[in-house]
């Protein structure tokens, strides 16, 4: 008698057809999909970026248009996505990182050309300014219990008021001892994507290689067991905070050299929403517990790539908030779905 054997349900993947037969390339595509969270977004992007680059060839691929697109929008929503990930994946939200932000080079001009305060330690100042603003954000969503989305509009409301009222809601000069530094931090052409790229690989490591990105998964997955588990959730939702708006202050420093002036009207709420959108279409979940930086790299670079090519096709800005609202429920259903597949494969 032939000997008989038995084949379990897991010997099997969905996507790689019958036994003994390679996977076909819609099986195997779909495997990627369904596996990694960030395929999605990077497909959306080099679909967008080769529509624009073929539709508009002269003028959206030309030098200065990249480098604008990449520095002058993507950066910024990048840079503010890399923390809003670490807080969305808490559980938590920062609204205020926009108005640190818009606050930091001010403080910067203030110190420098009021007070006499040498040029590193102002710009130093400045962004520990992010790092107070980031612990009182903690201290009150942590320690005193309010919810993080009212804490942050709060602060947001404050520093606001703190900037109207300090700088009489008119621009000012970028001082001039800061044009040097500001050419490698922010105001060279390149110079704010390629921190972007160095600070989107260092905290990648950071959330998947660390012992902070381990307990702030967890922290947001399941904090009562995190905290059974001897983890200090309120510990790692502080420093999470103080990161963000730490960003904020260093994104405030690089657009105000990258434009240099140093405008009341910068940042604010658009910022801190792009960035917010770009965790959540990379694939971030709002409700805690999972998210990825890299994934928001590529969806600050979706966002970048349809702010620019709308305006280079000469599309009225008016509707982008149409699509951005589209671009975020159709990226939720999308990571839903895709998270139901990655459990019954899984399972």
């Amino acid at each position: 008698m032939s000997e008989i054997t038995e084949r379990t349900p897991q010997d099997v993947s969905p996507a790689a057809g019958p036994p003994g037969r390679a996977p076909s390339p819609v099986g195997a595509a779909l495997g990627v999909l369904t596996r990694q969270r960030e395929a999605t977004v990077f497909i959306v992007a080099v679909v967008l970026l080769l529509y624009f680059g073929i539709r508009y060839n002269s003028t959206f691929v030309s030098q200065t248009n990249l480098a604008n697109l990449l520095s002058e929008t993507a950066a910024p929503i990048i840079v503010i996505a890399i923390g809003e990930v670490f807080l969305l994946i808490c559980g938590e939200i920062d609204l205020s990182a926009g108005f640190v932000f818009t606050f930091a080079p001010f403080l910067m001009h203030y110190l420098i050309d009021f007070y006499g305060w040498p040029v590193w330690p102002a710009i130093i100042v400045s962004l520990l300014f992010g790092v107070v603003v980031g612990w009182f954000n903690g201290f009150l969503t942590v320690t005193m219990g309010l919810p993080s989305f009212i804490t942050t509009l709060g602060t947001g409301f404050i520093l606001l008021g703190l900037t109207l009222t300090t700088s009489h809601a008119y621009p000012a000069n970028i001082p001039a001892a800061t044009v040097g530094i500001g050419r490698w931090l922010g105001a060279a052409p390149w110079s704010q994507f390629i921190i972007a790229v160095i600070l989107t690989a260092v905290f990648y490591v950071v959330l998947n290689r660390t012992k902070w990105g381990l307990y702030t998964v967890a922290t947001g997955g399941n904090a009562l067991g995190a905290r059974e588990a001897g983890i200090r959730t309120g510990r790692i939702k502080y420093g999470n905070f103080m990161l963000t708006s730490t960003l904020g202050a260093l994104v405030g420093l690089q657009t105000a050299w990258y434009t240099n002036t140093i405008d009341p009207s910068a940042g604010g709420y658009q910022p801190m929403f792009y960035a917010v959108t770009a965790a959540v279409i990379g694939g971030t979940a709002m409700l805690g517990g999972q998210g990825t930086i890299v994934g928001a790299f590529l969806g600050g670079i979706v966002l970048a790539t349809l702010i620019n090519g709308l305006n280079v096709a000469g599309i009225s800005a008016n509707p982008l908030d149409i699509v951005f609202g589209a671009a975020i429920l159709l990226s939720m259903i999308a990571n839903v779905r895709l998270a139901r597949l990655r459990a019954a494969g899984r399972n």
